[in-house]
């Protein structure tokens, strides 16, 4: 058991090392394919060298980041194969279905434009090139796509029904994993807040150039691109955030009420701002939740019910069978107690319906489908040992999120104020400390983006697949010291592939400060 226990860490730990490492550089990619078809749109139109110039400035910084997050990409789709064989195994027909199509639609076609986008600027029509840069940014944005398709599944397990003759669920509803509501509201969000990021990567990139005084306009055009973008995509993250806590209020109330450290809900539920949690609590005591918070009357209410006086639930009231109905119903469900009982009432189920099979015995095998229907939507209850098991890590949950919503606040300050500061005249963007806001912005981004993700994935613990797979029935029957010794090498690898990322694009923006775009004809 403890050796079970300690491949289940390290295993979590792996995934979560190559998760966060390749989402450094996903959003980079998104959004940044979006900002450099934009400026050779621009060169196309006017012909002017100097938006040629800065078009082939960003795009050589695209390609540095697209090249390495691919490589990130691909270790992380192999790890479900070898520390989550169970996983694959129970949902493979579904989750393999949309990586499939990632890897021979989406992929397929990064990689074929991405060459043109490079290597065709003298050998294609200036048409034909603008095009390839475009299609490459649609690629990457439709590769996200089908792998937040699975993620969003993963979440909301939709669109499959259980065959107990394999052994493994099936996909009975392609368009209902596709078109969930959690999986378009996810896609959206995390798209656009890829733009967000590689909006104020530009930005804080064009800060240096202002803040050297090295190729000042090249460096205002890029703000007002870079800026727009941010704004644009600020705005619908803004948007897509409110959809998605309505989409976790109704389908992963226990995910809510940890990034709230909400453990007895009320109707017009106050939404804390600011607070700090008591971590002496746990569910079911008579501890206040917070040593010192600052709430907003009513706004967790608002927030997941669209209703001032809505009912939210806590971590207590779930344990004890109140929550949401995905209609947004109020209504006393099973306890988790009583899941648990469910979920061991199926899995026994089946195990009856296997000995059935091997003997033949039809009638029993049909009774026992059966009960195995009848509970199965608890069926990954029944490898909890009791109910505080299904509870997440709420200290991580709730500080990540306000980590994420804080410094998403000040960033929507701040691409204000660049862009306000791009278009007046007088150097308004000359004062230094400004500059340095425009710089340091660009590490509180990615710090924002990373916390967004944090809340996501450690907020459905245990589950791998929402009530249906905790982690722990997952993983794959390898050695720990296995685990280990990959989660060590990935580290290291990881490590040098940012480190070399980040040697790669200083040099080169050191290189295209020293280009005079001013000289060029406009």
């Amino acid at each position: 058991m403890n050796d079970l226990i300690s491949v289940v860490g390290w295993s979590r730990a792996q995934f979560a090392l190559t998760a966060m490492y390749h989402w450094l550089f996903v959003p980079l990619t998104l959004g940044l394919g979006v900002i450099v078809a934009i400026m050779e749109t621009i060169y196309y139109r006017t012909r002017s060298e100097r938006w040629l110039a800065i078009t082939k400035f960003w795009m050589t910084l695209f390609g540095v980041n697209f090249a390495i997050g691919v490589a990130t990409g691909i270790i992380l789709e192999f790890e479900f194969g070898s520390n989550w064989l169970n996983y694959s195994w129970f949902v493979g027909d579904i989750f393999g279905a949309p990586l499939a199509i990632e890897g021979l639609l989406a992929f397929f076609l990064e990689a074929t434009f991405v060459a043109v986008m490079f290597f065709g600027w003298k050998k294609v029509s200036a048409g034909f090139h603008l095009t390839a840069t475009w299609l490459t940014a649609i690629g990457a944005t439709l590769s996200a796509l089908w792998i937040l398709v699975a993620n969003a599944w993963m979440q909301y397990p939709v669109g499959m029904e259980f065959d107990p003759a394999q052994m493994r669920n099936v996909m009975d509803d392609f368009w209902a994993v596709a078109l969930s509501p959690v999986a378009v509201h996810k896609f959206i969000h995390t798209v656009f807040s890829g733009w967000i990021l590689a909006g104020i990567f530009v930005i804080g990139v064009s800060c240096w150039f202002l803040y050297k005084k090295r190729n000042t306009e090249m460096a205002l055009r890029s703000i007002k691109t870079g800026g727009w973008v941010a704004a644009a995509g600020m705005l619908i993250t803004l948007w897509s955030g409110d959809s998605s806590a309505v989409d976790v209020a109704r389908v992963q109330p226990m995910k809510l009420a940890a990034m709230e450290g909400l453990y007895d809900g009320q109707c017009g539920q106050d939404l804390v701002g600011i607070g700090l949690l008591n971590p002496d609590k746990k569910p079911g005591d008579n501890l206040d939740p917070y040593l010192f918070d600052i709430a907003i009357p009513k706004g967790l209410s608002i927030l997941a019910t669209h209703s001032i006086n809505g009912f939210v639930p806590g971590i207590n009231d779930l344990i004890n069978g109140i929550e949401l109905t995905p209609e947004g119903d109020t209504i006393r469900t099973v306890s988790y107690a009583e899941r648990i009982a469910m979920g061991r009432e199926a899995q026994e189920a089946l195990r009856r319906y296997d000995t059935a099979m091997s003997t033949g015995d039809t009638a029993v095998m049909q009774a026992a489908v059966a009960d195995l229907r009848a509970n199965y939507k608890y069926f990954g209850y029944g490898y909890l040992d009791n109910p505080q098991q299904a509870v997440p890590p709420v200290g991580i949950t709730f500080y990540a999120f306000r980590l994420m919503v804080c410094i998403g606040g000040l960033l929507v300050l701040i691409i204000a104020v660049m862009l306000y500061g791009a278009y007046r005249k007088k150097g308004w963007l000359n004062k230094k400390w400004l500059l340095w806001v425009g710089m340091l912005a660009v590490p509180l981004v990615y710090i924002c983006s990373q916390s967004g993700w944090v809340t996501a994935e450690v907020g459905r613990q245990p589950w791998i697949i929402q009530d249906l797979m905790p982690v722990q029935a997952a993983i794959s029957a390898i050695p720990t010291a296995t685990v280990i010794l990959t989660f060590c090498l990935f580290a290291l690898i990881f490590t040098g592939f940012l480190a070399a990322e980040i040697g790669i694009m200083l040099r080169q923006i050191s290189k295209g400060s020293k280009i005079d775009y001013e000289s060029l004809k406009d």
